[in-house]
């Protein structure tokens, strides 16, 4: 590690060398997605200007919209309080987060003992990753 990356051990890493991050769209404020972070993760993120998480499932590197195109150009990034959780401020590409093809992961409510679904899918999953495997 060269002393310029010093700035990332002052966040506070879990056991697995991960952080939890919050994605904001920059401009409404609205919380678009939660994600991981490693080391690697966090400064590459610093490096290309676009949100790059760690995938716990695919145990690997995932860069925001490598396959959907829907890009997270990093506007600001924040740690909390406890050094423990990142905040990106972001401008959301294309307007979607989710893979579910909404604005926001967190579209469900709870809402009378039931979780409800309040936003819309603004674009077919389908669509948006079919085309991107056609590309390929």
């Amino acid at each position: 590690m060269s002393a310029k990356d010093i700035w990332l051990d002052k966040v506070k890493w879990t056991e697995d060398g991960l952080v939890p991050v919050i994605a904001q769209d920059a401009a409404s404020g609205d919380v678009l997605m939660f994600a991981w972070m490693n080391r690697d993760a966090l400064k590459r993120t610093v490096e290309c200007g676009e949100a790059v998480y760690w995938s716990r499932s695919r145990k690997k590197l995932w860069h925001k919209g490598e396959e959907s195109g829907h890009v997270q150009k990093v506007k600001d990034i924040r740690l909390d309080c406890d050094e423990d959780v990142v905040l990106l401020k972001v401008e959301q590409m294309g307007g979607i987060a989710c893979h579910t093809g909404r604005s926001s992961c967190f579209f469900q409510k709870y809402q009378d003992g039931q979780w409800v679904t309040v936003e819309p899918v603004l674009k077919d999953p389908s669509l948006i990753y079919s085309a991107k495997a056609e590309a390929k």
